[in-house]
């Protein structure tokens, strides 16, 4: 009798977000090293040095998971702590700690879901071009085969890329992520690069799997970030200023992951643009490699309209507010648009498993003297937001599973420590753990679930 459960719920966390112990056992600088250190990138010149202290304080970790009944943890591994420098053989002290890791979860009956890369690329990578240079795609299908053969006896569960969108545009075209650049075409090249990166590295799984027979049970997949752009009206020009939004960040991933080409309208107003994707014969089918699972980031949706095209020729869709509740990022809470995405991509893109990989809320929490934080409305939106992912379930979407955004307050990127998403509270100063009225509410609804389940 198979007990596998038919939906899983689960916990994310990225490596450079709680890690810490960035120069310990051999680890190399990666990007958000070099970004976070560079004065006036980050609010208050905050650093991943410390984060959480995860590297240190796992075990602590796994058994607060194990405490609120997760299915699973997915995590990412730190590129320059497994492969210093981004070439050459594996560390046995950076690897070491995943191995731990990996065999602590099983111990508490928690699947480990692997994310090869949530944007710490090595520092020396990026100093010989980064994600525009063709030859990192190879370098990181490099790392996916030799993280497998350490883990791969144990972890089925394997994310390629998270966000690519995150990477190419915010690090190459905006410049608000690291590595900082700001440069249209080094990003349209990044795109390609990240998405030729994923197939290379589903190959060289899928090859090591087969050949070692671990096929059965392995799945595949990659992480995006997805939203609904609603045109402001029925204009033809706020129509276009949506779907131009909508293949951007959609399409231009979907589209080549899961049909095996890139949108015709996007590819070619790219080129036009003089930043063309940088397409050789064979990349297409590399790319649109079998996917097992593909992971849904959602955290909000847009209602845009149609702006004046600015010099450089680029649109650039505005996003008009509208009277709902907003997150401390500003964010609208849009949970119903999260069952219309489903819905879509059930409709279009129909295959793969589906699973929402993170979804969560920065808020202002205020802790009492013990360090708990009565946090309803994000309470409030994890409840909304699953019972949103469970609708478009029960109208027949593919969808296997739930994860939180986050496990535990972290480190926000180029917003420090000042927006925290954990449904645990982190004291950086003393890093006490203390899990928040979301926790407790995200625990009480498993068990339910899985109550339910059992019947």
């Amino acid at each position: 009798m198979d007990n596998k459960p038919t939906f899983l719920w689960g916990v994310a966390t990225s490596s450079y977000q709680i890690e810490g112990a960035v120069a310990e056992d051999g680890r190399s600088p990666s990007i958000w090293d070099t970004f976070s250190a560079t004065p006036g990138t980050v609010l208050r010149g905050a650093t991943g040095a410390v984060a959480c202290d995860h590297y240190h304080r796992m075990p602590e970790d796994v058994a607060l998971m194990a405490e609120l009944g997760i299915d699973v943890y997915r995590f990412s591994i730190a590129w320059p702590r497994v492969q210093p420098g981004g070439s050459g053989p594996v560390n046995p002290a950076g690897i070491a700690f995943y191995d731990r890791l990996v065999d602590e979860l099983l111990a508490n009956d928690i699947t480990p879901w692997v994310t090869l890369y949530h944007w710490d690329l090595p520092q020396e990578l990026e100093d010989a071009g980064g994600w525009p240079n063709r030859d990192t795609a190879y370098r990181f299908a490099d790392y996916a085969g030799l993280t497998y053969d350490a883990l791969g006896d144990r972890v089925q569960q394997w994310t390629t890329m998270n966000e690519p969108w995150c990477s190419a545009m915010l690090g190459y075209v905006v410049g608000a992520h690291a590595p900082g650049r700001q440069d249209a075409r080094a990003g349209m090249r990044a795109v390609h690069h990240l998405l030729l990166g994923h197939g290379l590295a589903s190959q060289v799984i899928r090859e090591k799997a087969a050949a070692q027979d671990r096929l059965d049970g392995l799945e595949v997949g990659i992480t995006l970030n997805l939203g609904v752009a609603t045109p402001a009206s029925d204009s033809a020009e706020d129509k276009a200023a949506a779907r131009w939004e909508d293949g951007l960040s959609n399409r231009l991933y979907l589209d080549p992951l899961l049909r095996g080409e890139y949108p015709a309208d996007i590819a070619t107003k790219v080129a036009e643009l003089g930043s063309p994707l940088p397409v050789q014969d064979g990349d297409l089918a590399v790319i649109a490699q079998p996917v097992d699972v593909l992971g849904i980031n959602y955290y909000s949706s847009r209602l845009v309209r149609s702006t004046p095209v600015g010099d450089n020729g680029w649109p650039t869709p505005e996003a008009v507010d509208r009277d709902v509740e907003r997150t401390a990022m500003g964010w609208e809470v849009t949970p119903e648009a999260l069952t219309d995405l489903l819905l879509r991509l059930e409709r279009e893109y129909p295959g793969p498993d589906w699973y929402i990989t993170e979804n969560g809320a920065a808020y202002d929490d205020q802790p009492d003297a013990n360090g708990y934080v009565d946090d309803t409305d994000r309470t409030n939106y994890l409840r909304s937001h699953i019972d949103a992912a469970l609708a478009a379930r029960a109208q027949g979407v593919n969808l296997k599973g739930y994860f939180a955004w986050s496990l535990m307050d972290n480190f926000e990127w180029a917003f420090g420590y000042d927006r925290r998403f954990g449904i645990v509270r982190v004291d950086y100063e003393t890093q006490q753990r203390t899990p928040k009225r979301s926790a407790r509410y995200y625990a009480d609804r498993i068990a339910a679930h899985k109550a339910n389940e059992a019947g």
